[in-house]
């Protein structure tokens, strides 16, 4: 008896390590925008690029496990939704985490529907364009990057003192509709700039070359595209006024409330990562004007904040 009692325990300690083998060779999937620059940039035949490539390495590595990002294309228009889009990636098993992940309170909510389609991905089939996925409850990882939106100056208003949003009065606004930004200048001090801005269709209209054009005198957009737009644009003429709206989202990562064993080793990490000023590190290699999360982690309802304001 005692004899067989060996050669199970012996045989569950040797399926336990195989299994924990197993689990440590299996790839830490992470899904990222292939087009958001300095963030995630996928271009075919260059190297992979962006802050959240090399945050997802590091994790990665820590870990214990190889890397595989799957690439995704998220839609700018009226119907796209970011939370059903990682929702529905995440649901169907290709990645376990999605990176850069706005952390709202509007985007970790339980979805309204059962079913959502699949973002374009890389590798997808014409099936999977078409398919809906059964969708489940997403939970947010700690932040580890804070997005702000920030004034950016023209030519014409170089050197102009932004400490607020009604320092902009007298300058010639441009911002794309129904943005953020949008709703911000629009509604500012109850309408006072609305006669100063003209509104930009999105995906249609340059907005940051008819600032660079002398257009317009400045603009209110999230502090990453500048940092894109200057990358792109080393030449460039229009600045960041330095003032940082004082509304603004963490990103961080987000997986299935199903995978809680995964987001805690990933909260370890992080936490471990930003104390040696590793995170701080990648974003100044990726070009990224990087500042820490604040508080609160995630925030609440952004549209009644800025009407109430």
């Amino acid at each position: 008896m005692r004899a067989w009692l060996a050669a199970w325990s012996v045989a569950a300690i040797l399926a336990a390590a195989t299994t924990a083998a197993r689990a440590a060779d299996e790839p830490l999937k992470v899904c990222l925008d292939e087009d958001r620059p300095p963030l995630s940039v996928h271009d075919k035949g260059k190297p992979d690029s962006g802050f959240d490539v090399l945050l997802a390495q590091a994790i990665a590595d820590r870990i214990g496990r190889p890397l595989k990002i799957q690439w995704f294309e998220s839609k700018l228009d009226e119907d796209s939704s970011p939370q059903l889009e990682a929702n529905a990636l995440l649901s169907d098993g290709r990645c376990s985490l999605v990176g850069g992940y706005a952390l709202t309170t509007d985007s970790l909510v339980k979805p309204g529907m059962k079913t959502a389609r699949l973002p374009d991905f890389a590798g997808a089939t014409r099936d999977d364009r078409r398919r809906r996925v059964a969708l489940g409850v997403l939970a947010p990882s700690q932040p580890y990057v804070y997005s702000p939106m920030t004034v950016v100056l023209g030519p014409k208003a170089q050197g102009r003192k932004i400490g607020g949003i009604g320092d902009l009065a007298g300058l010639r606004l441009a911002i794309e509709s129904g943005s953020l930004g949008d709703a911000i200048l629009m509604t500012f001090d109850k309408g006072r700039l609305i006669d100063s801005i003209t509104h930009l269709v999105p995906g249609r209209d340059d907005l940051l070359g008819a600032l660079q054009r002398g257009d317009h005198d400045a603009t209110l957009i999230d502090l990453g595209r500048f940092d894109a737009h200057r990358a792109a644009h080393p030449d460039t003429t229009i600045t960041a006024s330095g003032y940082y709206y004082p509304i603004g989202a963490n990103r961080g990562y987000v997986g299935l409330a199903s995978d809680g064993a995964l987001i805690d080793a990933v909260n370890k990490t992080l936490t471990s990562l930003a104390a040696e000023g590793k995170i701080a590190e990648f974003g100044k290699q990726a070009g990224l004007t990087y500042l820490p999360p604040r508080e609160p982690a995630v925030l609440g309802d952004v549209w009644a904040k800025i009407i109430q304001r």
